[in-house]
Order: C-alpha cells, then sequence, then structure tokens
C-alpha cells in the first residue's frame, strides 16, 4: 500500500492519512482516504474509526476513515524501514542534529566520513544543514568539537506513523503505542 506523504496530506480530503491495521491491529501502513475507501467498497476492510469529514457522491455520502482494519490477515513480519536519505530526514525531523535549525536546505551527513570509513547506517547518518555540513567536513564531530543533539538510532515503522499525528488523527494513539486505550 502506498504511504501518503505526511507533509501533503492537507491538499485535497480524499488524501487525508488513514491508518491500516493488520486483522490483529498490529499498524501495516498508511494510506489515503481514496484507498481506504476503494478497500471498503470491495470489502476488504473493516472501518474501525472514521473523521468528522464525508465525501459525496451524487447518490453516496459516506463517512470519511481514519482506521481501517484489513479482514483477512497479512503475513508481513516486518516494522523495518529502509534506510534512505527520505526516511533519516523523517527520523530526524527535518533538524539539523548540530545546531538544531530547521532553516535551509537539510544534507545527510555521515558522523564517521565515509573517506574514513564511515558506513551508510541508522547509527551514522543525521541531518544537517549546510553550513555545519562543511563546517565538519571530511572529520568526526569529536575533532572539530560539535555535539549532536541526539545520538541517532533506527526507527521503527510504529515511529514513521506516529509522525502523521496530529488532532485529525488522535485517535490513531492507542494503535500507535502513543496512549492506552480508554
Amino acid at each position: 500500500m502506498n504511504s501518503p506523504n505526511p507533509k501533503a496530506i492537507n491538499g485535497s480530503i480524499l488524501n487525508r492519512a488513514v491508518l491500516v491495521l493488520n486483522a490483529n491491529y498490529i499498524p501495516l501502513a498508511v494510506c489515503t482516504a481514496k484507498r481506504a475507501i476503494c478497500l471498503s467498497v470491495l470489502d476488504k476492510v473493516d472501518i474501525l474509526v472514521n473523521y468528522d469529514s464525508k465525501v459525496h457522491s451524487p447518490s453516496v455520502s459516506l463517512p470519511l476513515p481514519s482506521i481501517v482494519k484489513v479482514k483477512e490477515f497479512i503475513h508481513y513480519n516486518s516494522l523495518n524501514v529502509e534506510i534512505s536519505r527520505k526516511n533519516i530526514i523523517l527520523r530526524d525531523n527535518h533538524i539539523c542534529q548540530y545546531c538544531g535549525t530547521k532553516k535551509g536546505p537539510i544534507t545527510v551527513d555521515h558522523i564517521m566520513p565515509k573517506v574514513r570509513g564511515g558506513k551508510d547506517t541508522w547509527d551514522n547518518l543525521i541531518t544537517a544543514c549546510q553550513p555545519c555540513n562543511q563546517k565538519k567536513g571530511d572529520r568526526t564531530p569529536d575533532e572539530i568539537g560539535m555535539h549532536l543533539l541526539k545520538q541517532p538510532k533506527k526507527p521503527s515503522r510504529i515511529h514513521y506513523y506516529q509522525q502523521y499525528v496530529n488532532t485529525l488523527q488522535s485517535d490513531w494513539k492507542p494503535y500507535l503505542f502513543m496512549e492506552s486505550f480508554n
């Protein structure tokens, strides 16, 4: 299932993010409301929670789904997130891990520089603004007296899905281990 961009979900109401749960209620994906409605019409999902909004066609008015659960268990056991530039930036929330700025273009920096054997791993890649990245160059942060705001670590898919949660998605929180069920 294609995941909508968390920054682009404010456009059309049909692009609003919908949490997809496996039959055992484990988070499986995030899709668009349009995709969730199609899955519902095809009787592949049960709608558990709706947004306050509705979508209208000439003959039908449907509540907009917020959380759906697939009817048949999908054997997908990975909460793994692939390492990519996009996912590093999402993990670090578009913030330079040296100075904390969100201004300007964000780059991906190797803590242990590649030319010195640094690998493309979750614990060696961070986001940095261009000035900090240029200042650091091919040195380690310790060598130049720079300190990381937080130690980088590998995120899980749950971490990725949590970034979609805002006031519209408060019903998602129990399913994403952000609070207990009431």
